[in-house]
């Protein structure tokens, strides 16, 4: 069934008004009929089947059949802070992690990044990399659009530590306990974070940096990882924890 994402001021009561691109979508390339129903999201965990009532390609109105809860959600909030890799790495990490649960993925610059975007190309890239995640939501069925941000400093990364109940700092080098012991430790954590680099990873002081603002160092076994492949062990590890 077609599934779609309205913000709050889309829903009156039983009415949903769906405008812009998901009613042209509706309208046009669905080629959707009055009576047909559609999944519509409300961005806040619950999902909402629905009637459509008309359609035109600006805007189309439906009816609330019934809610409920969007069973795809995690357990766990979890933000993905990914080192700004090269290429087009970042959009593959962006689709796969919203497909294992993250809830937010935020690029961030670190001494080893390679690639930095020019701060004029900043703001377009990034609402391309929103409707990535945007239609990486409705195909694998979450309740929620995971939030794509714009790039921050590595300083900006370890400052928002305190606010998670565990923070992964991924890293091949000395110092560092086994993922699945950390995750052990955690159980209850309701938001975590997981740091990852860039294809040169971190340097020592930015691993000893991390340590002090509380991130727990973790390995991910004895291979070394490519940028893109890291994310989707760690939060594969993740879902395995605390949903499966």
């Amino acid at each position: 069934m077609p599934r779609f994402f309205v913000p709050s001021t889309g829903f009156d009561g039983d009415a949903v008004t769906v405008t812009g691109d998901d009613a042209f979508h509706m309208a046009r390339s669905l080629r959707m009929a009055v009576g047909d129903t559609v999944t519509v999201c409300d961005m806040h965990g619950k999902e909402h089947l629905c009637r459509l009532d008309s359609l035109r390609d600006d805007i189309c109105r439906l009816t609330v059949l019934s809610t409920k809860e969007t069973e795809a959600e995690p357990p766990v909030d979890i933000t993905l802070y990914m080192g700004y890799p090269k290429g087009d790495k970042l959009d593959l990490v962006i689709q796969k992690a919203v497909e294992l649960g993250a809830l937010a993925i935020v690029p961030f610059f670190s001494e080893r990044c390679v690639v930095k975007p020019r701060a004029e190309r900043e703001e377009k890239q990034n609402a391309r990399q929103r409707r990535i995640a945007e239609e990486a939501a409705k195909q694998c069925g979450r309740g929620r659009v995971p939030s794509v941000g714009l790039p921050i400093p590595f300083s900006s990364v370890l400052s928002a530590a305190p606010q998670y109940d565990a923070v992964l700092f991924c890293y091949e080098g000395d110092g560092t306990r086994s993922l699945k012991t950390v995750l052990c430790e955690h159980k209850g954590a309701k938001k975590i974070a997981v740091i990852i680099g860039s294809e040169g990873g971190f340097s020592l002081a930015e691993a000893k940096a991390a340590a002090d603002a509380g991130c727990h160092l973790v390995g991910l076994g004895k291979r070394i990882l490519r940028c893109e492949t890291a994310p989707m062990c760690v939060l594969s590890a993740i879902s395995y924890e605390f949903e499966l």
